[in-house]
């Protein structure tokens, strides 16, 4: 049988020992809305004993600080300066095309301030304040006239940065109206589009090795838009975990330049070995589970445990007494399977009635 190495990346060795610097996602990986992600801050508790962590997002409108309280509520140890936003990612895009202490034009809040103030740029929203450049990010106290202002300024031809292009923001009612739907609406005004300072785009995840270090860095997510796509394009490994908004119908669908490294079902998968299925037959298998598509219909069944040359893992001790060695192989099979297909046959398989087991996310 030969391993789908293709398809998933494989290390023996559990991905903690394997990278020096985890790059975390935070909405859908850590935390939900004001809650932690079940299990994280005890699956970081352990990470941080061998890794060092960073923890990105794409919202330009909380500063590092605030995002760093926010963890420590929640039980998660964090230094301020292990959080890093797209604010602190659009500013450093302007700090290299303008002159120190430039004015800056701001279509957003306090976020965006902050990180201009730390690079020797001066945020106003005023044009009389001559501004050399204009940044764009959400804010949910943004006033229109001062977006009316930002974009005749943006139409006039100066430089133009937004923090990230989401369409969507998280709300206690549901995903709302993003920095992305503010950004469009500038761009059709004034007739360019600007540089893009977050996820997928690279500055972000760059800006966070500048800032943090490391040699060997994993970006670890659960948008594969964002997330995913943002590892590919600036080169790094990526971990999916299925705690978030990618599940079952998003990760068998997924084209080959939004697949990640690794998946796996929560944040304990950092700790795991993430052995790559094997082919066995016309289907693939990992640890105890097996995966196919027969009849466009994708299919997973329970084995037995034995040696299959890229499994095995209910025997490793570094599975957790949780099952999430378990649950990490069956999203391993599922992917490599669907993909398979999808390559192959043009089309995502049928998910038919199946559903992934209750210790993984549906």
């Amino acid at each position: 049988m030969r391993v789908g190495a293709s398809v998933l990346k494989h290390s023996d060795r559990p991905l903690v020992q394997v990278y020096d610097l985890a790059i975390l996602d935070l909405d859908g990986v850590v935390y939900i809305g004001p809650d932690a992600v079940p299990g994280a801050a005890e699956h970081l508790a352990e990470v941080r004993k061998v890794l060092h962590v960073a923890y990105v997002t794409n919202n330009a409108s909380r500063t590092p600080d605030s995002v760093a309280d926010h963890l420590r509520e929640l039980g998660i140890e964090v230094a301020d300066e292990d959080v890093v936003t797209s604010a602190q990612a659009a500013a450093r895009l302007l700090a290299e095309r303008v002159p120190a202490g430039s004015a800056v034009f701001v279509i957003g809040g306090r976020g965006l301030e902050v990180a201009l103030d730390e690079l020797g740029l001066r945020p106003v929203q005023d044009r009389d304040g001559g501004p050399a450049a204009v940044v764009s990010g959400f804010s949910a106290d943004l006033r229109w006239g001062t977006v009316i202002e930002g974009a005749i300024l943006v139409r006039e031809g100066l430089p133009w940065v937004a923090s990230n292009t989401d369409l969507t923001v998280p709300t206690p009612n549901g995903p709302g109206p993003g920095n992305g739907a503010l950004v469009g609406a500038v761009a059709r005004f004034a007739g360019r589009d600007p540089v893009v300072a977050g996820k997928p785009e690279p500055p972000l995840l760059e800006e966070t090795r500048r800032r943090v270090g490391g040699e060997r860095p994993l970006v670890v997510g659960d948008r594969l838009d964002t997330d995913i796509l943002g590892a590919r394009r600036v080169g790094y490994d990526s971990l999916l975990v299925t705690t978030g908004v990618t599940g079952l119908p998003e990760l068998v669908a997924a084209p080959e330049e939004l697949r990640p490294s690794y998946v796996g079902s929560d944040l304990g998968a950092l700790t795991r070995r993430h052995r790559a299925p094997v082919e066995d037959g016309d289907g693939f298998r990992s640890g105890c589970w097996r995966a196919e598509v027969r009849d466009d219909v994708l299919t997973v069944s329970r084995v037995e445990d034995g040696e299959d040359g890229g499994g095995g893992e209910d025997g490793d001790q570094d599975g957790g007494e949780d099952g999430g060695q378990d649950a990490d192989a069956w999203w391993r099979v599922v992917a490599a399977a669907a993909w398979r297909h999808q390559d192959t046959a043009g089309r995502a398989p049928d998910l038919g009635d199946l559903r992934a087991p209750g210790n993984v996310a549906p």
